[in-house]
């Protein structure tokens, strides 16, 4: 038995060494064999030997590929048919628009708001989108340092776009006399600050999808796939204080998030604005942080501080305005883009001067892009009074005669002694209203002090019962003229 047992271990380690001898040894789990020279690969929809296929479609690791410069290869000519002006920056709008100074009265004022050809920025002026301001500040950026800008024409005529209101055009600067012109069009696309707008259907759309192509493959910025670390994503929607104030009862019960510089803080509410250049306009919001804001809030809060307000918007009914308010704060979150941020300190409130007449009478004409129900961009213009849109922000006013003044006489409210004071400058009449003034010794300020004066005010644009007025929070923002 001992023998037997013993001539079939031989045998079976015969049969092994057998095995091992044909086959060789398997490779250990999770490792791949070395391909063999001869194998067939796929490369770019041909089968091609595996010691043929392109270098390049292999990089290295941490080896970058090399990029083309679509924008030096692309030439100005001319003497080509096409409309070309040499132009200068009258307003930067947005990444994709910009007005531009135009030796030509068939343009209003002399100025050609022009939107660009084959590119569409992310938005920055409304509803912000991820690189929407990135775009826009390339776009500045690049065109405050030439020192010569050309728009062209795509045919041999000026075109409008869908809204009517716009020139469609080719944007070419150059930085010194010496350098060629560059095509901004194209270098949008090519630094994945824009998508395709029709791309491909113009004069330079061969250039236009390759440097679009090329910025997809390379992944720049909108084709990256990447969070825009200048966006804040949350549930708020981001946007600017003009597109929030020209559009107010849309965002009615809506979380919102913008950024405004503080100017006046009053009875748990601070008041906010922000100027707009299109439009030549400061808008303004008062936001309530109520009696139990978290110390982060009100440190942020202050006076000259430009702060990412988010909160909800809200009608205000004992004010007949609309407020933000739910402000919040997690302090073992501060990056949490619910919160509301400190954006940076050093500000001032702006207190523009206003005239008597332009406070009662102006009328400011907002335009906006819209998308119709076919998906074309077309343009909407809303009328609205200067106080209406300012309504919050800061303003000035000089040479109001005081001609009455009303004082609140109830010892049951905060505003015993406060005061409305009946200004006239010309056949305009102002209101002034102020909080409980006090001087430097504490005393509360009376009518006397400005009944029959000429005086000089600084405040907030406010409403109060159909009325808007200007409400002064200190007695140093009221200068008697002698």
């Amino acid at each position: 038995m001992k023998k037997n047992k013993i001539l079939s271990l031989l045998l079976f380690f015969i049969v092994l060494l057998g095995l091992f001898g044909c086959t060789g040894l398997m490779p250990p789990s999770g490792t791949n064999p070395e391909p063999d020279n001869k194998t067939n690969v796929e490369t770019n929809g041909e089968t091609v030997p595996n010691e043929t296929k392109p270098t390049e479609d292999v990089p290295t690791d941490g080896e970058e590929q090399e990029a083309t410069d679509y924008v030096a290869q692309t030439k100005l000519d001319m003497s080509s048919d096409t409309i070309k002006v040499e132009v200068t920056v009258k307003l930067f709008v947005d990444g994709d628009t910009t007005h531009f100074n135009i030796s030509d009265p068939s343009f209003d004022g002399n100025v050609l708001k022009a939107r660009y050809l084959a590119v569409n920025t992310p938005e920055s002026t409304g509803k912000i989108e991820p690189y929407g301001k990135k775009a826009s500040r390339f776009t500045k950026e690049t065109l405050s340092q030439a020192t010569s800008i050309i728009i062209e024409t795509d045919g041999d005529s000026w075109e409008a776009d869908s809204t009517g209101g716009r020139y469609l055009v080719w944007v070419w600067y150059r930085t010194d006399e010496s350098s060629d012109y560059r095509n901004l069009n194209i270098e949008l696309l090519q630094n994945g600050l824009a998508i395709a707008s029709n791309s491909g259907q113009n004069r330079y759309g061969e250039t236009c999808l390759a440097a679009l192509g090329q910025s997809q493959k390379l992944g720049l910025n909108v084709n990256s796939g990447e969070k825009d670390p200048e966006h804040y994503y949350g549930a708020a929607v981001e946007l600017t204080l003009k597109e929030l104030r020209t559009n107010i009862e849309t965002y009615n019960g809506v979380k919102v998030a913008f950024e405004a510089v503080v100017v006046k803080d009053n009875a748990q509410t601070v008041y906010v604005e922000e100027y707009d250049s299109e439009t030549d306009t400061y808008y303004g919001m008062n936001v309530y942080y109520g009696y139990n804001a978290y110390a982060k809030i009100l440190e942020f809060l202050a006076v000259g501080n430009r702060v990412r307000i988010v909160g909800t918007v809200s009608y205000y009914d004992a004010g007949g305005t609309y407020q933000v308010s739910g402000l919040e704060y997690r302090p073992m979150r501060p990056n949490d883009p619910g919160n509301t941020q400190l954006v940076s300190s050093g500000h001032e409130g702006a207190f523009r001067e206003v005239s008597a007449e332009d406070f009662n009478h102006q009328t400011i004409t907002i335009e906006q892009i819209v998308e119709n129900e076919d998906g074309e961009e077309v343009l909407v213009k809303k009328d609205f009074k200067l106080p209406e849109l300012a309504i919050s922000s800061s303003i000035s006013m000089s040479n109001l005669q005081v001609v009455s003044i009303y004082t609140t006489d109830n010892e049951d409210s905060a505003s015993n002694g406060a005061m409305t004071l009946t200004c006239k400058v010309g056949n305009e009449t102002i209101s002034v209203r102020t909080v409980v003034l006090k001087d430097a010794s504490g005393n509360v300020v009376t009518a006397s002090a400005y009944q029959g004066k000429n005086i000089n005010v600084k405040g907030i644009i406010d409403y109060y019962n159909g009325t808007y007025q200007i409400k002064v929070f200190s007695v140093n923002d009221i200068t008697i003229n002698e």
